[in-house]
């Protein structure tokens, strides 16, 4: 009897595996719930005013006549879009005229050929690339306090129902400051960490991509040709596998210089390729950006030194490696002679290195291979020299022998404190802005596409009626800190993007889910 009554207890196998797999279900969805709700949230950006960082809806160009590939907003008013709505095919890109950011091409309906003749470019059509997806920590904000430069998303007060996304750079008790492009605090430069700094290199010129039709005279408004050119005496050879090398075979101890020569390249006004060129205004009124990059890969010979020269406010930096095994970095004003300011001894071997000679947030850099020399111009905002909207200049100088590839120049982001020639609210050069408790201070990478602290003209709406200061962000309304980009928006996932973690990116003034 005891028997019977086991066996007509005992569950079968079948449903024994059900409830199993139920329980493991319930505790997945419970867990998920809980990691959505409090923990981590999917958004993707819909907008361009963090590009480069991060993009919205954009098109994928590849140049036609060099081949470089970059990104363009997609502006859905062009297309009398109203909402976040995104077409499935492709469209004409508006509004017209994207220009390559290393060649200089611009994309035109009509040119005229060197004959007079005129010729008409095939109308650039693509499909649309949706934005990045990312993942954001919303709670994080509760145990930490948040970081300049991190990225963060937060209702805006001037509508707290939907979501911003941007770059914080100015916290509580702070005074905040954009000057020629920098962020200030407390009248000191902030520098951007590493990481950041990474992310925010635009493009000048990539010698590695050479037009197919440089006669063609819509480069910059003229027909291309190679930007960088001996000055007098100079042996170097600019023609090696197709222009894309530079080689010296000169004596040493002579010096050889070849000059970046703006009047045919891209120069270095602060514009943004992802950008209509529409959106900046007249060119002479574009502010310059003399926080510059030149980098190449180099074969050091015995007896050979490779170096670089960048310009600011007048003032000419040299970074320079001797093939003895000597990095150094100098400056010279006028027709002085170059004053050392900094000197290290490091391993050179031969083989390709890459060499590279920055001058970014007031600080000079010099790298080769995994080596670098650093000197501080000092943190105020004149150590650097007297502030001059001056158009910098860009050499590579060597003696011996020397190949060089893969040449690039590239330019820092530049946060502008005038737009269209007019001053923002606030935080310009002339306008400190002080932040009180609990008020935190965003801008968008795509400085002049992004509607953020320094541009917000309404008071924010709080609670029973409370009203918050213009152009801040309260703490009560940071949402987290965006956390990991895990697809890369369309195809560029296809072009080398990787899923990449963002402790450091920041600032994309994206409405996520709003009309903006």
């Amino acid at each position: 009897m005891a028997q019977t009554e086991s066996k007509k207890r005992e569950m079968p196998k079948a449903w024994e595996g059900f409830f199993v797999t139920a329980d493991w279900v319930i505790y997945a969805v419970a867990l998920t719930l809980v990691f959505l709700v409090f923990i981590m949230r999917a958004y993707t950006i819909p907008t361009g005013s963090m590009a480069d960082t991060l993009r919205g809806a954009h098109f994928r160009i590849r140049c036609t006549q060099c081949g470089y590939r970059y990104d363009y907003d997609f502006l859905r008013p062009a297309y009398g879009i109203t909402n976040q709505g995104t077409p499935s095919v492709e469209v004409p890109i508006k509004p017209g005229n994207p220009q390559c950011p290393s060649c200089g091409f611009y994309h035109q309906t009509a040119r005229q050929d060197p004959y007079g003749n005129l010729y008409y470019p095939e109308e650039l059509h693509s499909p649309i690339i949706s934005g990045d997806r990312i993942f954001v920590y919303k709670c994080l904000y509760q145990f930490f306090e948040p970081k300049r430069w991190d990225v963060i998303v937060f209702n805006p007060p001037m509508d707290p129902k939907i979501n911003y996304i941007k770059r914080l750079v100015a916290l509580p008790g702070e005074t905040v400051q954009i000057i020629d492009g920098d962020v200030y605090i407390d009248n000191m430069i902030a520098r951007k960490p590493g990481r950041v700094q990474n992310e925010l290199w635009m493009p000048v010129f990539d010698n590695d991509y050479q037009p197919s039709r440089p006669e063609i005279p819509a480069f910059n408004g003229h027909v291309w040709s190679q930007p960088f050119a001996n000055t007098e005496g100079s042996r170097w050879d600019l023609t090696q596998n197709g222009g894309t090398a530079f080689t010296l075979d000169g004596a040493a101890g002579k010096t050889d210089t070849i000059t970046y020569d703006t009047n045919i390249g891209n120069d270095f006004r602060a514009t943004y390729a992802y950008d209509s060129a529409k959106i900046m205004g007249p060119r002479d009124i574009i502010a310059i950006c003399s926080d510059l990059r030149i980098s190449f890969n180099v074969d050091i010979e015995n007896d050979s030194i490779i170096g670089a020269e960048l310009t600011k406010f007048g003032v000419k930096y040299r970074g320079a490696v001797d093939s003895t095994g000597v990095m150094i970095i100098g400056k010279s004003s006028g027709e002085s002679g170059p004053d050392l300011l900094a000197e290290t001894n490091i391993e050179v071997t031969r083989g390709i290195k890459n060499f590279s000679f920055t001058n970014v947030d007031h600080e000079l850099i010099v790298k080769y291979d995994d080596q670098e020399l650093r000197y501080d111009l000092g943190q105020g905002r004149t150590d650097a020299g007297e502030i001059i909207q001056q158009m910098p200049s860009v050499s590579i100088f060597g003696s011996g022998s020397l190949k060089l590839s893969h040449i690039k120049i590239d330019k820092d982001k530049y946060y502008y404190n005038r737009l269209r020639g007019r001053d923002v609210l606030r935080a310009g050069a002339s306008s400190p802005f002080g932040l009180n408790d609990d008020e935190f201070f965003v801008l968008g990478d795509n400085s002049p596409a992004s509607l953020d602290s320094r541009l917000w003209d309404v008071p924010g709406k709080g609670n029973a009626g409370h009203l918050y200061r213009e152009g801040v962000v309260p703490r009560d309304y940071l949402i987290g800190k965006a956390f990991v980009v895990f697809w890369p928006g369309g195809q560029q996932i296809y072009d080398g993007a990787k899923v990449k973690l963002l402790p450091y990116v920041g600032g994309l003034k994206a409405i996520v889910g709003g009309a903006y």
